[in-house]
């Protein structure tokens, strides 16, 4: 059958399934880099909406990992085998009567009543203040706790002492500040404030302590800008108030805290006069470090999925890019197709030609937005403090798919420039 007699078919999808392929496979992709070298300024451009898409999926994967990664260690660095009581229930709405506070008496009944399942219990109350120190001041927040705060809360002191018992007995006016407090009043974080005075509310307290640095918290806040002075003296000359913001309660082990859980609420459940139903009833709730964690690594994990969704769109972007670049190709090797087939190429010979070119672009995009997200995730890691996580299944996938992305976008413009009539193709000007 000759050239002329040559029939296409109806579609250029059904085309696709009739292609032979006379021409080896390495060939076509010598002919196929080729046309891509010729054009390299075009082909450049072509790939910077692969390589912006691929880098900004890692970046965001990347950068998204590292944030859970970050606020899970920074909830195991507050305490191990941790529960927190916490005072007041959203579901308990104004008019259904008075709700209970938490207290310290509550926190001593919990740390008397359970001694198989509950190691150390320390409450917290926590409030703003104006704290001054010769003629700095500054405001911070402070802590009233018990001398347990220091094991529950994983809080060790870096320099002098944490108070004991008998300075929350006494109703001593003794303060453990943090680095950040010494740093805004001193000017100096690695300062010795031990021994001296610092006013809380212009009422002057004797600095006994400095907590060691612990950072930023994991939901925020600086977990070093803080106060610590007995709760006894807090809620009586600070606060001004008789209950405790909550409880911070460490069990002996993961395996009980279950049960220490079941434990507080029937004892709260009981001091407090509550009435079913348990638990919508009750005026406080208890956390876990596990349910912080899922519920921290949902919201990362949320943020995560839809910045890479974003990004994905980049791809989309990039692949459209590629094929419209691809049919401008097709129209200006018009001449060129027609020659070829002239010689006796195939229409299969075509086509691969085509998803080559379409192909090694999207793949060589890919491989340097792999390059560029890397390296954006680790400036921006370094910039922020956490660190930049990099799952090799990402990065794999991120290329696979850039790849895909050129496959499906380089089929229209092939599969047209595999249907190209010789005659008229050579006839083309």
């Amino acid at each position: 059958m000759s050239i002329t007699d040559r029939k296409e078919p109806a579609g250029w999808l059904d085309e696709i399934e009739e292609m032979g392929g006379g021409m080896p496979v390495w060939e076509s992709i010598r002919v196929a880099w080729r046309g891509l070298t010729n054009n390299k300024m075009r082909t450049g451009l072509t790939m910077l909406g692969i390589i912006i898409g691929v880098a900004a999926v890692i970046i965001m994967v990347s950068m998204g990992q590292g944030a859970s990664l970050m606020v899970a260690q920074r909830i195991k660095s507050l305490g191990t085998n941790l529960l927190t009581v916490v005072s007041g229930n959203p579901n308990l709405r104004i008019g259904q009567g008075v709700v209970s506070k938490l207290t310290v008496s509550d926190a001593n009944a919990i740390q008397s009543s359970f001694p198989s399942t509950i190691r150390a219990v320390a409450p917290q109350a926590r409030g703003p203040v104006m704290v001054k120190m010769g003629n700095q001041e500054a405001n911070t927040t402070i802590i009233g706790t018990a001398p347990s705060y220091v094991q529950v809360n994983n809080a060790p002191v870096q320099y002098g002492r944490f108070f004991n018992a008998a300075d929350v007995l006494g109703r001593m006016k003794v303060a453990v500040v943090g680095t950040t407090v010494i740093s805004n009043l001193l000017g100096n974080p690695n300062a010795n404030p031990i021994g001296r005075t610092i006013q809380i509310n212009r009422v002057p307290y004797r600095i006994i302590g400095v907590q060691a640095p612990k950072g930023i918290g994991p939901f925020g806040g600086d977990l070093d800008d803080v106060v610590i002075i007995p709760v006894s003296t807090a809620l009586l000359t600070v606060l001004n108030r008789r209950f405790v913001n909550f409880i911070g309660v460490e069990c002996w082990s993961p395996q009980v805290m279950d049960l220490a859980t079941q434990q507080i609420s029937h004892l709260l459940e009981q001091r407090h006069h509550l009435l079913p139903p348990f638990p919508e009833d009750d005026d406080f709730r208890i956390f876990n470090q596990s349910s912080l964690l899922q519920m921290s690594q949902g919201v990362t994990g949320t943020l995560t999925a839809l910045l890479a969704g974003v990004a994905v769109v980049s791809l989309i972007v990039g692949g459209i890019g590629i094929m419209n670049i691809m049919l401008v190709s097709v129209t200006e090797r018009t001449r060129e197709i027609g020659l070829r087939k002239a010689m006796g190429a195939t229409n299969g010979d075509i086509l691969i030609q085509f998803l080559i070119e379409s192909l090694v672009m999207a793949l060589a995009g890919g491989l340097i937005g792999v390059g560029f997200g890397m390296s954006g995730s680790i400036f921006l890691a370094s910039k922020m403090g956490w660190q930049a996580v990099f799952q090799p299944t990402i990065l794999i996938v991120a290329v696979a798919v850039s790849g895909g992305v050129g496959m499906i976008f380089g089929i229209y413009p092939a599969a047209k420039a595999a249907r190209q009539n010789p005659i008229e193709a050579l006839r083309y000007e």
